[in-house]
């Protein structure tokens, strides 16, 4: 990539950005619509489920495949693919007749969205080669999911109650085409030195361990875990997972580089983002249900509710930011575990719902983690490693994300539905709602100390000696390639 001036690389941020603000306005949006779909087309807490689950599923199972794939043919050329083909998926989404069309035009979205955020990050370290100015700049792309979750819900309630769920999506429309433009005229093309080859057999055991585990969790309550089904996703999802270990290494060029994880912060950086991400998305699902279907709110006034969270996390993310850029990412990371965990704490032992200031104070102390942990996973994901392998190191922390989200969306709705078993009335489910939440809120809980514990056992100074090690080893590998 050519260098370029100040000006033009803050431009390039900005552009990045836009990829990720529509991504992260669409989960947002979506999560406050829940309510209102799920009515329109009768459907249950599961087919609600795979309306999120869909999504991130597919992205999860594309993202490293786009990430190579920028490396080699172009990150420009497959950044503006993506944008194509998310702003299609968006407006196919507005048209969905039904619940199963609705699902697979969510996973054309999710094929543009998974050649956006890796492929986007992969420019953004590219671009920004001094580590205190990627730093910063990571920081500020983190802040866009602050903005995302801030903007998200209020958008996503006027549209839902004024025009109606279908135009969540239309929000995409305009953005995508601007973001597409700018793209074509300002950014750069860019490529890795050396090509990394395709690895189909590695994204085939990747789509079938994701695929086989997401369904076997979701299905699982009305299916039982024990029928035929679900056992054979288990088998699946376990041979998959031993194919990969397998197979992986004995590839020059494998999708999934467990060179990688060689390096203790890289490791704990992919465990980190598992679980926030899972607790973010167990955390959204279950509130969006709770205040629409227990509390009674309509869609825009359960988004203002959700704003407490949102406005913290748009707030925090940037600080967080120049934090790691300043001392690294131990601050971070030992502050939003202990909030996270702290917010899932009151919910789970202390009925956080039972009254609007422990539900505000829950909402903030989630906010001000969340804000907290995505800026060191992505630091730490991509600035041990070398820069022709960004991204698919972006890649990897972006996969680890959404399938975090993926897990968390499906686990803890899958305890809800378990627990909402039989309360078909509307009088007996708001009833059974908090007693069939609260395995979910002591998972969320789990989630932020998982947090807490890999941020403080993955970040010190022997941490950060396997990363010296392990960029050094994959550099001498890379030249003799």
């Amino acid at each position: 990539m050519p260098d370029l001036s100040p000006r033009r690389r803050i431009l390039v941020l900005a552009i990045c950005c836009m990829s990720l603000l529509i991504v992260g306005l669409d989960n947002t949006i979506l999560n406050v619509a829940l309510p209102t779909m799920q009515r329109e087309l009768h459907t249950s807490v599961s087919g609600m489920q795979w309306t999120i689950d869909a999504y991130t599923l597919v992205l999860a199972s594309l993202l490293m495949l786009a990430g190579s794939t920028a490396d080699r043919i172009g990150r420009r050329r497959v950044f503006m693919a993506g944008l194509v083909i998310f702003t299609l998926g968006s407006l196919l989404c507005s048209l969905a007749p039904n619940l199963s069309s609705l699902v697979a035009f969510r996973t054309i979205q999710a094929v543009g969205g998974s050649m956006l955020n890796p492929v986007a990050m992969s420019i953004i370290t590219n671009t920004f080669t001094d580590p205190r100015e990627r730093a910063r700049a990571i920081g500020v792309w983190s802040g866009v999911v602050g903005i995302s979750m801030a903007a998200g819900p209020i958008i996503g309630g006027l549209l839902v109650d004024s025009v109606g769920w279908r135009s969540i999506f239309w929000i995409n429309l305009p953005v995508g085409l601007a973001a597409l433009l700018l793209t074509w005229r300002y950014v750069p093309e860019s490529r890795a030195e050396r090509p990394r080859r395709p690895d189909p057999v590695g994204q085939l055991l990747v789509i079938a361990l994701l695929g086989s585990l997401t369904y076997a969790i979701i299905e699982a309550p009305s299916a039982g875990w024990t029928s035929a089904q679900i056992l054979l996703c288990a088998a699946i999802a376990a041979g998959a997972l031993t194919g990969l270990l397998r197979y992986e290494p004995r590839r020059v060029d494998p999708l999934i580089d467990l060179r990688f994880f060689r390096s203790t912060p890289f490791s704990g950086a992919t465990v980190i983002a598992v679980s926030a991400f899972a607790a973010l998305g167990g955390f959204l699902f279950v509130n969006t249900l709770y205040l629409q279907n227990v509390r009674g709110l309509d869609a825009l006034h359960a988004g203002l509710y959700m704003v407490p969270m949102a406005a913290v996390t748009l707030v925090v993310a940037p600080l967080s930011g120049r934090l790691v850029a300043a001392r690294g990412p131990r601050p971070s990371l030992l502050i939003a575990g202990v909030t996270m965990a702290a917010s899932g704490l009151l919910f789970a032992a202390f009925d956080g719902q039972s009254s609007t200031g422990l539900l505000f104070t829950g909402y903030v102390l989630f906010g001000l983690g969340f804000g907290m942990v995505n800026s060191p996973i992505t630091n730490t994901a991509v600035s041990g490693m070398p820069r022709a392998q960004a991204g698919v190191a972006a890649a990897v922390a972006s996969t680890s994300r959404q399938t975090g989200q993926t897990l968390g969306v499906a686990i803890t709705g899958a305890v809800l539905a378990g627990g909402l078993a039989g309360t078909a009335a509307p009088g007996a489910y708001a009833a059974a709602f908090p007693d069939a939440a609260r395995p979910a809120w002591w998972i969320i809980t789990g989630c932020g100390l998982a947090v807490l514990l890999m941020g403080a056992a993955t970040s010190g100074r022997r941490a950060r000696e396997s990363a010296r090690r392990t960029a050094e080893r994959l550099e001498l590998a890379s030249s003799a390639a």
